[in-house]
């Protein structure tokens, strides 16, 4: 199962969209823990491995979509 992440940033034309086998509170967790701790940088890793940090002062919202389990094949048309 994945979570669909999209992140608006400040005084950019495009939102980032990340895909991640977090759940939508460990999500949550980590935006406030951006907005809250000393590093004040959002870290997320998408289900590749790779990371996204983001100041979490340049953050302008954090849409975190439902869990939906991907489907295969010809079924799923």
């Amino acid at each position: 199962m994945s979570v669909e992440i999209k992140i608006g940033v400040q005084h950019a034309s495009r939102e980032l969209t990340v895909e991640s086998a977090l759940t939508p509170d460990e999500v949550e967790s980590a935006v406030s823990a951006a907005f809250t701790g000393e590093s004040g940088v959002l870290v997320l890793e998408d289900e590749k491995g790779r990371k996204v940090y983001v100041k979490a002062e340049q953050l302008a919202y954090v849409e975190i979509g439902e869990q939906a389990v991907r489907r295969v094949g010809f079924g799923a048309l």
